[in-house]
């Protein structure tokens, strides 16, 4: 499993406010000029027109009352309680239909959250109350993926809320924070460190952690192993900045040393603290610490230190983010392949993993909505093939590994994911659930589609719900590992009660997926068994977010790891009203 990918972003708005701003109809304004062409519902305090007005006069158009001041209050609702809370409010902007607030929120993105936002419009006559309805605006709800996903990271969206108004619209957009993209690199080394085992010297290794606000530490790195030895040199490595500090220079940054011992009992030798800023002063001179054991400096009144590390290079570059792709028009292209083999169950008894209560959604339903919603908002068509395997097909009952849901061969594409689970349940009372459990043809399929773009413009994620076994293991490593020099990822959902230690050798975090003898060139598969995100007390948008988080928490490393084994660097974001994307190429 990849380490999370922090990315904080900044979202700035601005509005295009309607009628609702004023009670009584007001004479149309005199433009005033400004940046935008939306500022032409902006009051000039008095303007002077050369047009009649008697002698030559001008004529002086009559100053309309001054426009109520206005606030935005930006909410960000809990994943688990849904309950909405407020982040913070922009500045107060007085007089204009069009304000651009400087104020700009502050988040952390995650590429595998479902993090809705709302932001509030109100008219404050007093800059502080804001709790009557009168005062209330509009407002309007999307998810911080929206924002990301959509052209340049910009989104318009009108404003709702106050019956019979035009409220509007408001125009958000999202930047990265510079620090996201900056990359450590640093080689340290040890000197005299204690003598921890009893044949020899000792083995040692260093661990890395970034402070919390809590006060409590989270591992971000280790290095590898350098047996034997009280003076230790360790390899150079790389790590994101935003991994090490969270984009916070002064963070704490604690350093463990360690003896390294074969049952994983690893003694401590000691410690220290430092900060990014701190190492960042060896890009000019080396950096020595003492490394401090608390234990031994207690009870021995001589103690000096454990031995030194002394931080040897450190340099920074800069990389190309996920978000940078999105931004410049990459678009993911979502796939769904379901199984419907004749061990998941009739589909009409309860028992069954395809049984469609009408009370709560299944298993299979579930992994579908929590990654499709999420993906949904990184592609612009929102059209997405959708195929199933393992059944019969009506009228004369063949066998098909990648039939279309929606009994559409000429365009399997399906409308939203709404329209996906839709074809889904008519699939259900239309074919007979059969076997076996193939995966090579529909990870053919959407490797035939990948191979034709290669531009970067696209990249294609699969997701395939499974139930149990695999029939075909050598032809699906083969077809993995053709597909891993693609633009394309693959996560496999296992629900049910089966074991599935198939499926785990299919996820190459360990050990990288081959076929005879030659290895996949990227580990793009991620594999999660469904009932470990299922929550106890039932609640099941607790259980898709949680299983999203982690199916989906790989995918932006895998979509970078294939930029830049292609050398493929993002597009510059489009300008503020481009073309229209082209449809992509669907399998």
């Amino acid at each position: 499993m990849g380490s999370r990918m922090i990315h904080p972003v900044s979202v700035c708005l601005s509005l295009s406010l309607g009628t609702c701003w004023t009670s009584t109809p007001s004479p149309s304004p005199t433009p005033v000029g400004g940046t935008r062409a939306r500022r032409e519902g902006t009051w000039g305090p008095g303007k002077t027109e050369g047009r009649g007005g008697g002698a030559g006069r001008p004529e002086v158009l009559p100053s309309p009352p001054p426009l109520p001041p206005a606030v935005v209050v930006l909410y960000t609702q809990s994943r688990a309680s849904q309950e909405w809370r407020e982040f913070g409010r922009t500045e107060v902007i007085d007089n204009t239909l069009n304000p651009d607030f400087v104020r700009k929120f502050v988040l952390d993105y995650f590429f595998e959250e479902k993090q809705n936002l709302r932001f509030d419009v109100y008219n404050v006559d007093s800059r502080t109350n804001i709790s009557k309805p009168k005062d209330f605006l509009g407002q309007a709800f999307l998810a911080l993926g929206e924002v990301i996903g959509g052209q340049g990271s910009r989104v318009e969206r009108p404003l709702t809320g106050v019956p019979g108004k035009k409220c509007g619209t408001i125009l958000l957009t999202a930047e990265e924070l510079s620090n996201c993209r900056d990359i450590a690199t640093m080689q340290l080394c040890a000197n005299k460190l204690d003598k921890k085992d009893f044949f020899g010297k000792s083995d040692p290794f260093l661990v890395f952690y970034r402070s919390n606000e809590d006060g409590t530490f989270t591992i971000c790195h280790k290095t590898e192993v350098v047996k034997n030895t009280l003076n230790p040199v360790w390899q150079p490595f790389s790590i994101p900045v935003r991994v090490l500090c969270n984009g916070d220079y002064d963070r704490t940054v604690k350093i463990d040393v360690y003896d390294w011992d074969r049952d994983g009992s690893h003694d401590f030798i000691g410690e220290f603290t430092t900060s990014y800023r701190e190492l960042s002063k060896a890009q000019n001179q080396f950096t020595v610490y003492e490394v401090l054991n608390p234990r031994k400096k207690c009870k021995k009144k001589k103690y000096v230190n454990s031995g030194t590390v002394t931080l040897l290079s450190f340099s920074v570059d800069s990389e190309f983010t996920f978000v940078d792709y999105i931004k410049g028009g990459t678009q993911l292209n979502f796939t769904v392949a379901i199984d419907f083999t004749a061990s998941n169950g009739n589909p009409l008894q309860p028992t069954s993993l395809h049984y469609m209560s009408p009370y709560q959604l299944s298993a299979y339903a579930m992994a579908l909505k929590a990654v499709g919603e999420i993906i949904q908002d990184y592609d612009s068509d929102k059209l997405f093939p959708a195929y199933g395997f393992g059944a019969k097909l009506p009228p004369e009952g063949r066998i098909s590994h990648q039939f279309p849901l929606n009994n559409n061969d000429e365009d399997p594409n399906c409308v939203g994911i709404e329209g996906v689970l839709e074809s889904y349940f008519q699939s259900l009372r239309t074919v007979q659930l059969y076997g076996p459990t193939y995966f090579a043809p529909v990870i053919n399929l959407v490797a035939r589609a990948a191979a034709k773009i290669s531009d970067g413009s696209q990249y294609y994620v699969l997701l395939i719900i499974t139930d149990g076994v695999i029939s075909d293991m050598t032809q699906t490593k083969e077809a993995i590992v053709s597909a891993s020099s693609l633009p394309m990822s693959i996560i496999i959902v296992g629900v049910g009660p089966a074991m599935f230690e198939a499926m785990e050798e299919l996820d190459g975090d360990d050990v990288r997926v081959s076929s005879r003898g030659r290895y996949a060139e990227r580990d793009i598969v991620q594999f999660v068994p469904f009932r470990d995100y299922v929550d106890r007390s039932g609640n099941q948008v607790l259980s898709m977010a949680r299983l999203a988080k982690d199916v989906l928490a790989e995918i932006p490393e895998q979509l970078l790891s294939y930029m830049r084994t292609r050398d493929i660097q993002p597009r510059p974001p489009p300008p503020a009203n481009p073309r229209p994307t082209p449809a992509p190429e669907h399998p």
